[in-house]
């Protein structure tokens, strides 16, 4: 019984992957990735290796710094999705005042929790899948390709429910001033 074959060295973007590594975990941390650098850097991987390109990429390098910035892109985008739904619920919560409970007082959470009844309502409305897109990208902080890709449309299919979405919760948002 002969040993078996040694595994064959890396080719194509891999290689490139994995000899260009150091530069690209740089470029992930001074893109302010910081202590994260090196779990973006795995899901950069994870996300090359898993959509693999359907025809030779001319510049390989230059194609892995493109993902790397838009994998950084679609982090601030989350990371700044995350911070305005806290500092929304920080404003509608108020300040905090010594002696007094943070919570909401029961008026307050009464209404928050027909305005959200209002909101699903108006969303569910609109669709099954322009409820489930507005989900995933508002809320989630999905970039919006792979929103795309888990419902099986195109990038303007998601464009376009987002415009719905968007719309139609403005709207409820003016009657909701109105009052």
């Amino acid at each position: 019984m002969s040993p078996p074959d040694p595994p064959s060295p890396p080719a194509g973007l891999e290689a490139v992957f994995l000899a260009n590594r150091p530069q690209l975990l740089r470029f992930l941390a001074a893109r302010g990735a910081g202590d994260a650098a090196e779990d973006l850097l795995q899901d950069l991987w994870m996300k090359v290796a898993a959509a693999p390109p359907t025809r030779p990429i001319a510049a390989p390098l230059a194609y892995l710094y493109r993902a790397a910035d838009t994998l950084m892109i679609d982090r601030y985008r989350a990371e700044r999705a995350q911070r305005r739904r806290e500092d929304a619920w920080g404003d509608a919560t108020g300040p905090a005042t010594p002696g007094q409970s943070d919570d909401p007082a029961g008026e307050r959470v009464l209404i928050a929790r027909e305005r959200a009844a209002e909101a699903q309502g108006v969303l569910q409305s609109l669709g099954d899948r322009v409820a489930r897109v507005f989900r995933r990208h508002r809320l989630d902080g999905v970039a919006q390709r792979d929103v795309a890709q888990e419902n099986g449309v195109s990038l303007s299919t998601v464009e376009s429910d987002l415009r719905k979405a968007s719309r139609a919760l403005i709207d409820l948002k003016e009657r909701w001033d109105e009052v």
